[in-house]
């Protein structure tokens, strides 16, 4: 798994971190399905970085503020370092993802 942390301050100056975490083998590609597409060839920049293991996963996921994950591996990440519901796992193309925003 791939996992990269993003920070950005606020005009309040607080600051918002989303970790994005992608299983390794899905980079590069474009998930297609009806109207929803997941692009991690364009965007692969925001899913790559550090390669992780799943207890290096779950520890970033639990000290996330949101969470984008892609992948079977990285999604069962998430179910196991957050409170997930299972209506908020979707799928494209069979591969599932989960975005978790807190406001």
């Amino acid at each position: 798994m791939m996992a990269k942390v993003h920070h950005r301050v606020d005009r309040e100056g607080r600051t918002w971190n989303v970790t994005a975490l992608c299983d390794k083998e899905l980079l590069g590609k474009v998930l297609k399905e009806g109207d929803v597409t997941l692009d991690l060839k364009l965007y692969r920049s925001f899913y790559e970085g550090n390669g992780v293991t799943e207890t290096q996963a779950i520890a970033l996921l639990r000290a996330a503020r949101n969470v984008n994950a892609v992948g079977p591996k990285s999604v069962a990440c998430a179910k196991a370092a957050l409170k997930v519901d299972a209506k908020q796992i979707k799928k494209v193309q069979g591969v599932p993802h989960i975005h978790i925003y807190y406001v």
